[in-house]
């Protein structure tokens, strides 16, 4: 009878395999090979990944680099128009002082003729016959039978707040023939002559006290007191 152990051939061929297996890696030849194999792959894995960083960090880079460009024109928009509403700011600021100034130089003679009102009605018995402006110059002319009251006139000009300044006034005494009907005559049938004192006062005045004036701001502290007074001419040269 023939007996077959089938176990010792499992075995026997299992041993062949790794011995077959060993003697390959042992060889140096296959230990390089092996070693490279890894290596290359360890390599490209890490280049790999080195790639893929190094793309992903270009990315980001171009995003901002684009959101710091977007930035920049929305900041030069805003400095443009910041610049043009300080032009606009300008020129309205210029037209304000212009309109200002047009105001002042149109309230001078008004404010003038209010201010010659005022205090011809603080001294009766004055005259007016002339108001002649050139620029800040004010010449006025007119009579009073008494120099007294010129004296106080012109104390209430000098006296007014800085609306009229460097004051000057000449007087000069002359008769003229009394219109009263109620007076009487001389043997030669002319009306008795009365003595005047005719005065020329001059003096400057400031547009911006005078405008200050015409808005209400009188510049003068003592109340009116009723007087006649002729009506004033101006000439404005």
């Amino acid at each position: 009878m023939i007996k077959i152990n089938l176990l010792n051939s499992v075995t026997d061929r299992q041993s062949g395999t790794v011995a077959a297996v060993d003697r390959k890696i042992s060889s140096g030849s296959s230990r390089f090979i092996l070693m490279s194999v890894v290596v290359s792959v360890l390599l490209t894995a890490v280049i790999g990944w080195d790639v893929i960083s190094t793309q992903m960090a270009k990315t980001a880079a171009e995003a901002e680099l684009n959101n710091q460009k977007t930035i920049a024109a929305e900041l030069e928009v805003v400095m443009a128009e910041q610049k043009d509403l300080e032009q606009k700011i300008a020129s309205i600021d210029g037209r304000i002082e212009a309109i200002k100034k047009l105001r002042s130089s149109q309230a001078g003679p008004s404010a003038v003729l209010e201010a010659m009102r005022e205090r011809i009605a603080m001294v009766p018995g004055l005259y007016l016959e002339t108001i002649e402006q050139s620029g800040d110059g004010i010449v006025v002319k007119g009579n009073s039978p008494d120099e007294s009251q010129v004296t106080q006139f012109g104390r209430s000009l000098e006296f007014s707040n800085g609306l009229f300044s460097n004051l000057n006034i000449e007087t000069a005494r002359a008769e003229v023939q009394n219109q009263n009907a109620s007076v009487k005559t001389t043997a030669t049938g002319e009306a008795a002559k009365v003595e005047i004192v005719n005065f020329t006062i001059k003096c400057n005045y400031t547009p911006s006290k005078a405008a200050s004036s015409a808005n209400g701001n009188p510049t003068t502290a003592s109340a009116q007191a009723p007087g006649a007074a002729q009506p004033v001419q101006v000439a404005k040269n």
